[in-house]
């Protein structure tokens, strides 16, 4: 986690040197797991999501973005509507920390020079990277490995935002990440000692979901796309 935090730094450190506009701000909101264990809904939230995030807009339609998040996945087998699942009543909770890298498309022109109010739809994908710990399900019971991993995946988000006074930027986002990885609710031990508890669909792999809010303040000179003032 510590790699994470210091590369997340030095991409605000080196970006913030160049004559661009850069957005730098707080994400909250709520995160939930869809995978092997508990409610297959696509957006329900049950556990916060904070973090921080960083945009440095390239041009009015499009910024390279960073976050590094933090939240709890949750997944309860009770909560579900599957009748297999309600009974069966497995449940687990994994703290993840997740860096982000992408690129945030606008589907308008979002100028912040322009001194106009400004809203607009936005998609962002890029690549993602979640710490998270090993687990495995005894007798129904969630049982650590003590063990650490990594999970990659593609996150797929779509917001809009607006222009809130002068400097402030805020949006609304809904965005899932389709991660390379089944060990994130344990249904896939990562020891290979343990594969005998494995279970579950072995053929799709887990995906968690974050809904919620940005407030980023801007700050920098005037981009090259911009008319001098």
């Amino acid at each position: 986690m510590r790699h994470l935090i210091i590369l997340a730094i030095s991409i605000l450190i080196i970006n913030s040197s160049y004559s661009q506009i850069n957005e730098v701000g707080l994400f909250l909101g709520g995160s939930n797991f869809i995978g092997d264990v508990g409610a297959t809904d696509y957006i329900a939230p049950n556990q916060p999501v904070i973090g921080v995030i960083y945009k440095w807009n390239r041009s009015p339609r499009h910024s390279w973005r960073a976050s590094l998040l933090f939240t709890e996945l949750e997944g309860i087998d009770t909560n579900s509507d599957d009748p297999r699942r309600i009974q069966r009543g497995y449940e687990f909770t994994n703290d993840i920390v997740e860096l982000s890298l992408g690129m945030e498309f606008t589907f308008f022109d979002f100028d912040m020079h322009t001194g106009k109010k400004l809203t607009t739809p936005y998609l962002y994908g890029g690549l993602t990277v979640a710490y998270h710990d090993n687990f495995y399900f005894l007798n129904g019971v969630q049982t650590a490995e003590n063990t650490s991993s990594w999970a990659f995946g593609i996150p797929m988000a779509l917001g809009v935002k607006t222009t809130l006074l002068d400097r402030f930027v805020i949006s609304v986002e809904v965005g899932a990440r389709y991660t390379f990885s089944d060990e994130l609710d344990g249904s896939i031990p990562d020891d290979q000692f343990r594969q005998q508890y494995r279970f579950g669909n072995i053929n799709n792999y887990d995906w968690y979901v974050f809904s919620g809010i940005t407030l980023t303040y801007t700050f920098g000179q005037n981009p090259c796309w911009c008319p001098s003032n």
